[in-house]
């Protein structure tokens, strides 16, 4: 037998969630439902809540696919001037 639960959400995840479930034609419970399981499913790692995958095991697919010609593009002090000064302008 289901267990009643309620639960205060911030009116924007309350609107969000609203939004959601009209967009997939389902109530907001079974949406509710479907993101506890998620969550509760994905197995936990030390310090993390869930084990995301790193930028560099996302782009494994990506490696070597452009070819510059360049053999030292990303050590070389030559093509690395400037690279980031803009993030550091802007603060």
């Amino acid at each position: 037998m289901p267990i009643k639960i309620t639960v205060a959400l911030p009116d924007d995840l309350a609107r969000l969630l609203k939004a959601e479930a009209a967009l997939r034609g389902c109530k907001m419970k079974e949406l509710i439902e479907k993101g506890l399981r998620l969550v509760l499913d994905t197995p936990r790692t030390a310090g993390r809540e869930t084990s995301l995958p790193t930028l560099y095991d996302l782009m494994q697919g990506a490696r070597g696919v452009v070819n510059s010609g360049l053999a030292n593009l990303g050590s070389d002090p030559i093509f690395l001037k400037g690279f980031g000064g803009a993030l550091h302008r802007r603060r």
